[in-house]
């Protein structure tokens, strides 16, 4: 089954408690697919600037992903550089530079139309509508994420974009400026009535909790010691349960709770390294094993 996710390619400057990588591959696109390829086929949609280089393309290549959406343009790729304090949930973005992302408008080869698995990453509510009506009604699943400039900034076009979703992943405090509910299950039910059929409520170290109009589910956080770098944990986290839609093709309940589960396997492993690289090193065998290790920390007798 493939998927198609349609995001920023981008490079990051990130400084952590532990340390400081100046200039790594990023960007919500790159997590979500490197994330996902362990699951299904994935096809990319994004644009890169001349900076983006042969050994850059590789780190998509060598996972199998496809990359004839990713669009050359000239000029430099979207770059964020960012510090994280000793609490990871808390970042000071030092740089933005939107670059050729700034005037980003997807374009769908014609071989991406057969996709039947959409995720349509963070950018502007209006290019995810569009590309979202662009697919169809072929699509099986479409996936989404937004963030705070888009909620306070365009909050009409969220709602449209929300009504053409199945899933949304996002944060706390983002579910919380949506719906102005500080109450996260009223926030959440406040969410599906928009649309969606199921809302991911990500909670950083504190987990994640799956909502939709027939259940509710919570899975905690992996016990990491070292949290090197957080900045790609939802993206990833995103990539690894619509992945694992993607191969089961359709789903139940208990489907979609192990969708989240290995959202928040591959969460767990992106705050590993910094930027991508635990991702590209990263084998089958390591996912199956860290999903056990979740199955135990949530296994209890009644």
């Amino acid at each position: 089954m493939s998927l198609l996710v349609v995001g920023s390619v981008a490079f990051d400057d990130i400084t952590t408690p532990l340390g400081r990588a100046p200039r790594v591959l990023g960007g919500s696109g790159t997590y979500f697919a490197l994330a996902a390829s362990f699951f299904t086929a994935v096809r990319v949609v994004g644009v890169v600037g001349e900076d983006f280089s042969a050994a850059d393309e590789a780190v998509f290549g060598n996972r199998g992903i496809d990359v004839r959406g990713l669009e050359r343009a000239a000029g430099k790729s979207f770059f964020w550089a960012g510090e994280y304090e000793a609490n990871p949930n808390i970042r000071h973005t030092r740089k933005t530079e939107l670059n050729v992302f700034e005037h980003f408008a997807p374009k769908l080869p014609a071989e991406y139309l057969d996709s039947e698995y959409l995720f349509l990453g963070n950018i502007a509510p209006a290019l995810q509508c569009q590309v979202r009506d662009q697919m169809g009604p072929r699509v099986k699943l479409v996936g989404g994420d937004t963030m705070n400039f888009w909620i306070t900034g365009q909050p009409e076009e969220v709602k449209r974009f929300l009504s053409r979703l199945h899933v949304l992943t996002i944060n706390d405090s983002e579910a919380h400026l949506l719906t102005g509910e500080h109450n996260l299950h009223r926030a959440a039910r406040a969410i599906l009535e928009q649309g969606p059929g199921a809302v991911v409520i990500k909670r950083g170290e504190h987990g994640a909790t799956l909502y939709s109009h027939s259940q509710y589910f919570g899975v905690p956080g992996y016990p990491l010691e070292d949290v090197v770098d957080p900045t790609g944990a939802g993206d990833a986290f995103a990539g690894g349960m619509i992945g694992y839609l993607a191969r089961q093709g359709a789903w139940d309940d208990m489907t979609l709770r192990r969708a989240v589960v290995y959202g928040s396997v591959m969460g767990s492993f992106a705050c590993e390294q910094f930027g991508v690289g635990r991702l590209t090193e990263l084998t089958p065998t390591e996912v199956e094993a860290r999903y056990q290790e979740f199955v135990a920390l949530s296994r209890f007798e009644a």
